[in-house]
């Protein structure tokens, strides 16, 4: 009996203990995101970031949002970048969904070499080209256009071809069989019956290929120098540390910037996220 209350309590304490634990976690996780909205939108004679971080003459409003729109080049950054992830979602889709039906269901002699290669090369992180990357872009007299960024980030989507094919190898190989006993074409078969039926994992992917160019800064860092074909990232950046005081003239302006783009994003995944949670449980069952 003692040992059986004693085994309670000390299951009790580990939970609390648990608890007290992620409530933590989740605090701390959550606290930047509430001080950025809270700063996006607040409204006072100087940002005093650095003096008072919390002042009191606190004032809400959507004059940094204004400010934005009107003082800085935002509206034109953001154009940029919803234009480049759009391009390069929908090109890194098509690769990504392509690689990976060939993969899982085409059996030719090189295959597993390639696959194996291709999930060794998905492990680096793309920085390390970059310099590569640069020099090639230069000499085909690409740098500096939003067209580079694009090729950049769909020209490695193969590398990401392992949730999709696990994807594809659920799907029973009879339908397709019976498809192609009725005269259906493998791209026929691809685009008609297998595509229909892989819409969590096309969100999935669709999503995954959208944020990586939405929030680069290292490659756009790289490429690009003109201040008209910047993306938000790199605008904002470049908006923050302009001048010597900068930081502090512009700190609620960068977060309002920020703010926006993360609800940009946020919604989006919101959104999508039945379907999200399927294209990754769906792709996980088998390899």
């Amino acid at each position: 009996m003692i040992k059986r209350n004693f085994a309670k309590i000390r299951k009790g304490a580990s939970n609390a203990l648990t608890y007290v634990l992620l409530a933590t976690l989740g605090i701390l996780w959550v606290l930047p995101i509430f001080y950025l909205v809270y700063t996006a939108f607040r409204i006072t004679p100087s940002t005093g970031i650095i003096n008072t971080l919390f002042p009191t003459n606190l004032k809400l409003g959507i004059g940094n949002f204004i400010k934005l729109f009107q003082d800085t080049m935002f509206a034109r950054w953001l154009m940029n970048t919803i234009l480049v992830a759009v391009c390069s979602c929908a090109l890194t889709t098509a690769f990504i969904l392509m690689v990976s039906y060939a993969l899982s269901r085409l059996r030719f002699r090189t295959r597993k070499p390639i696959m194996n290669v291709l999930l060794v090369l998905g492990m680096f992180p793309g920085f390390m080209s970059m310099i590569a990357v640069y020099f090639i872009l230069k000499a085909m007299g690409l740098t500096n256009s939003l067209l580079a960024l694009i090729l950049v980030y769909s020209g490695s989507a193969a590398l990401s071809y392992y949730i999709c094919k696990g994807f594809f190898d659920t799907v029973p190989r009879a339908m397709e069989e019976a498809a192609i006993l009725d005269g259906a074409s493998q791209p026929i078969v691809f685009w008609k019956i297998i595509l229909p039926m892989a819409k969590p994992i096309i969100v999935y992917t669709v999503l995954t290929s959208f944020i990586s160019p939405w929030c680069d800064f290292i490659f756009v860092n790289t490429i690009i120098s003109d201040r008209t074909k910047y993306t938000v990232s790199l605008g904002l950046y470049k908006m923050i540390n302009a001048e010597k005081n900068s930081f502090n003239d512009n700190f609620t302006v960068f977060c309002a910037g920020s703010f926006v783009v993360g609800a940009i994003i946020v919604t989006l995944f919101m959104s999508m996220q039945r379907y999200y949670v399927e294209g990754v449980t769906s792709g996980a069952v088998k390899g």
